[in-house]
């Protein structure tokens, strides 16, 4: 299906921004997940942020590695450069890729599995470094394409489809991000677009590394009873998909949260979800606090939403590499080889 590309005609009235681009000019072909999928949603966000952000699509750069998630980039943005490189690795094509053009908009789309899991190392040492880029995560706590085995992100307690339990503590990585010093954590769920959208615009527009864990159920693996991320159809009904390779579509589930409130959001097996928003008065510059106030909610069963931290002086990994202003790929042969008298120069220096 990703070969069927969606229609030129377009209304002459759709709304336009500032460069003349209409929403769907942010779109990209046909999408072959799930009907029903957090992670079309979540697409739907990202094209939603830059169309309201009047970006060159030709100024962002798509990263993702493998998954569900990984699959995502080819459904939005689809005039602009892309990378999708191997299971956990992502991290490291943004850094090197951040590196060479630091002028680029680099938006790396990544899962629980890619990320939490094979690609652990590779997220805590992007994050660390401060790469320049929005890094985003579709938490679904199951590896969707290879049929739902609990990823690292799974929650101790939780069954699996087959009923076998998993005893394993979850890892949580907007706790993990702001332990390892990132400029910019939230927590989104791909059902509050309402919500989704301007946190996408605040992690774009931020100078360091944005980190934002997008709750995203799995509406084929994971939304039996005894999940604890559970979204849509019964055990015995995924068995009979997987046997005749065909899902039924569902109607999106969607929730519009107050700040500060608990709202039990109730999926297709029957059931819930709990989704706290954060207080209004809440201050999103105090670390400590940040993590204090997500490991209160989390003992409570709840997952915590919004803009958790934001550092308002950030730098990135330019910054601290010092490097020039013009992009590594744009230096010709004169300045990176400036001749014999420059290195006896140095070297004299370091005498």
């Amino acid at each position: 299906m990703t070969y069927l590309v969606k229609p030129k005609l377009h209304h002459p009235n759709l709304p336009k921004n500032r460069l003349g681009f209409t929403r769907r000019d942010y779109e990209g072909p046909v999408s072959t997940l799930c009907a029903g999928c957090g992670h079309d949603s979540i697409s739907a966000a990202i094209v939603q942020a830059c169309f309201e952000l009047d970006l060159p699509p030709h100024k962002v750069a798509k990263m993702s590695g493998i998954g569900c998630s990984s699959k995502t980039p080819t459904y939005f943005l689809g005039q602009s450069h892309g990378f999708n490189s191997v299971h956990g690795r992502m991290p490291s094509v943004a850094t090197g890729a951040s590196l060479a053009n630091r002028d680029l908009i680099y938006l790396g789309v990544s899962g629980d599995g890619d990320s939490a899991s094979i690609g652990l190392g590779q997220f805590a040492h992007c994050l660390r470094r401060g790469v320049k880029m929005v890094y985003i995560v579709e938490n679904n706590g199951v590896y969707g394409l290879t049929k739902g085995q609990f990823s690292a992100t799974a929650d101790a307690g939780s069954t699996s489809k087959r009923g076998v339990g998993n005893k394993d503590q979850p890892i949580d990585l907007v706790s993990m991000a702001l332990l390892l010093g990132a400029t910019f954590v939230a927590r989104g769920f791909s059902g509050d677009k309402k919500q989704l959208v301007p946190l996408i615009k605040a992690a774009i527009s931020h100078r360091g590394v944005a980190f934002i864990d997008c709750i995203s159920p799995c509406v084929a693996f994971n939304n039996h009873a005894g999940s604890t991320k559970s979204f849509d159809y019964v055990r015995e009904h995924n068995d009979a998909v997987n046997a005749i390779d065909w899902i039924e579509g569902r109607d999106e589930i969607v929730a519009d949260i107050e700040p500060g409130s608990v709202e039990d959001v109730a999926q297709h097996d029957g059931t819930v979800l709990k989704l706290r928003k954060i207080d209004a008065d809440y201050d999103p510059t105090d670390r400590l606090a940040a993590m204090s106030y997500i490991q209160t909610h989390q003992a409570k069963g709840e997952v915590v939403t919004g803009l958790l931290y934001i550092d308002d002086a950030p730098g990135d990994l330019n910054d601290r590499m010092n490097t020039v202003d013009t992009p590594l790929n744009r230096l010709g042969e004169e300045d990176l080889c400036p001749g014999t008298s420059a290195l006896a120069a140095i070297n004299a220096g370091l005498r």
